[in-house]
């Protein structure tokens, strides 16, 4: 059975150090980021290798929201921020929900097309106007909508084989900090952060089938992040609001999570609080010392979870895919939340077909 921590590669195709790293029992998923990618051809190579080294394969992972959080470009369709889908709810409420959809299927499906497992999508922080780091990544300021659209957006997904990962919960479109650089913290009150940031959370139910965490501070629920929170986890997320899927940390690496200590004493820390599963990313040295010094059991109820994140079905491939009348009809639906038509992924991608 694959285990809890999600670690990332360096380059192109895997180095012999990165093959006995992912060997490792307690590695569960890889993600992926833009410097892993060259052409659909290598990224298709290297998510093959991946799978290739453990039985059941290890899942490979991806943020590619669309906007500006996309990994993958050349080859694939560049999906609006999530923003624009906002932008079109206030001017067409069921023209939003279609684009909606169709945005999370072509975002499935091309990712499925090339054989990644999961993406970190959709984001359901709120549009507060106070947050650069999350921004136009928004669909919306009113929960509400934010609910409705993400909600299309996983169907789409669902629709690629592919399941989704709601984030940052409880909400990161308040605090100003980005968690990147700096300690982010959300002064409101429980009741106030519920009612409008996680309520969304509440409101999709059994249509998420995972959370990241937000590496924010909520002083009037706990000193501690919610990503190392028991009480947010446990008590509100999985309590209260009743979540049953994979809970993820966001990224240990970030100085968010250094509130926790370093990262040995965070991937403790958020395991031991509530999570499924920790990222580790770009510090080799830290993934490695993890591996070696986090103790953790496997539990029926992590095989569940984790199970529900595996791809639903086999996805197109790439040549498929271009001829698929479905995915054609999502990009025709796409329009409208683009300003323009979107440009086939398919034009960029003719050395996959001589590979």
């Amino acid at each position: 059975m694959n285990g809890p921590v999600v670690v990332d590669i360096d380059g192109l195709q895997l180095t012999q150090v990165e093959r006995t790293r992912l060997g490792h029992p307690l590695v569960g998923m890889v993600i992926l980021f833009s410097r892993n990618f060259e052409s659909t051809a290598q990224l298709a190579r290297l998510c093959s290798e991946i799978h290739a080294l453990r039985d059941p394969p290890l899942l490979v992972a991806v943020d590619h929201e669309g906007g500006r959080v996309q990994r993958f470009r050349r080859g694939f369709t560049h999906v609006p921020a999530m923003a624009a889908f906002g932008r079109l709810w206030d001017q067409d409420v069921l023209g939003a929900c279609r684009a909606a959809l169709a945005a999370g299927y072509v975002l499935g499906a091309e990712l499925r097309a090339h054989g990644v497992d999961l993406t970190f999508a959709p984001v359901l922080d709120l549009d507060w106007g106070r947050s650069s780091v999350i921004g136009d990544r928004a669909f919306h300021a009113d929960p509400r909508v934010v609910s409705l659209l993400a909600n299309q957006v996983g169907y789409g997904l669902t629709l690629a084989g592919m399941s989704n990962c709601g984030k940052h919960f409880p909400g990161h479109g308040w605090a100003q900090a980005d968690s990147h650089v700096g300690i982010s913290t959300d002064e409101r009150p429980l009741e106030a952060i519920l009612q409008a940031d996680g309520a969304p959370y509440a409101w999709l139910g059994i249509g998420l089938d995972a959370v990241m965490l937000a590496h924010v501070v909520y002083p009037s629920v706990d000193e501690l992040p919610a990503g190392f929170s028991a009480r947010w986890i446990g008590e509100i997320l999985r309590g209260q609001l009743g979540f049953t899927g994979a809970v993820f940390s966001d990224d240990l690496s970030m100085q968010g999570a250094r509130v926790a200590g370093d990262v040995v004493q965070g991937a403790q820390a958020a395991l031991a609080a509530g999570c499924d599963f920790v990222l580790l990313c770009n510090d080799a040295d830290a993934a490695d010392r993890v591996l070696d010094q986090v103790q953790w059991t496997h539990t029926g109820q992590f095989a569940e979870r984790a199970a529900r994140l595996a791809p639903r079905t086999g996805g197109l491939n790439a040549a498929s895919l271009l001829h698929s009348e479905r995915y054609r009809c999502a990009l025709r639906d796409l329009r409208p939340a683009m300003g323009r038509g979107p440009e086939p992924a398919g034009r960029e991608r003719p050395a996959l077909h001589r590979s």
